[in-house]
């Protein structure tokens, strides 16, 4: 098992954007209302931006905040790359049978199960997945997309469960990919 590894705010911001952006562009989604209420929710201004005159918070263009003190994420270039891991949990989607996904669907809708156990399910799940993944992908791509592709089928299979499954892969792929995730954005 990997030892969790520190992530600071520019990871989870990273990741947000990737998830959401890939959730956003996939095919057939059965989530929709779900995926904009969760977009509101991921919409939050730091409390000091500076305001002009007339008391209007001034932003920076970014549709998920900034983050202080941190070199600030480029949220394009993650939108693009979450785009294009869509079209690619989308082609894997006609060649993967997501039954085993049924499962995973059922602890999210568990209430007694402890997140972790869930996070548990979802590596399951990932390493399941990735022994059906294309051999000529990157590992970590492959665990990337694996992830974010079950992310997709649990919501779709259960929308109302779209915020915890959204927030159980991001720290998912913060815990396994963190620094993968970081080093995309150099890839563009």
């Amino acid at each position: 098992m990997h030892e969790p590894m520190q992530c600071d705010k520019r990871h989870y911001h990273s990741t947000n954007i990737l998830l959401y952006a890939f959730l956003e562009k996939s095919t057939n989604c059965a989530f929709a209302k779900q995926l904009c209420a969760l977009e509101k929710q991921l919409l939050v201004l730091e409390p000091d931006f500076p305001s002009d005159d007339d008391g209007e918070l001034q932003t920076d263009g970014n549709r998920f905040g900034r983050i202080q003190d941190e070199q600030p994420v480029d949220e394009d270039v993650f939108r693009a790359i979450g785009a294009q891991l869509a079209a690619i949990g989308d082609r894997l989607a006609a060649e993967i049978d997501p039954s085993f996904a049924n499962n995973l669907a059922q602890q999210f809708l568990e209430d007694s199960v402890p997140k972790k156990e869930i996070t548990r399910h979802l590596s399951q799940a990932v390493q399941e997945l990735m022994r059906r993944m294309p051999s000529d992908m990157e590992q970590e791509r492959a665990m990337l997309v694996a992830a974010m592709f079950l992310a997709k089928h649990v919501a779709n299979k259960v929308p109302a469960v779209l915020q915890q499954v959204f927030h159980v892969t991001v720290n998912y792929i913060n815990l396994h990919l963190g620094d993968y995730v970081n080093n995309l954005e150099h890839e563009i």
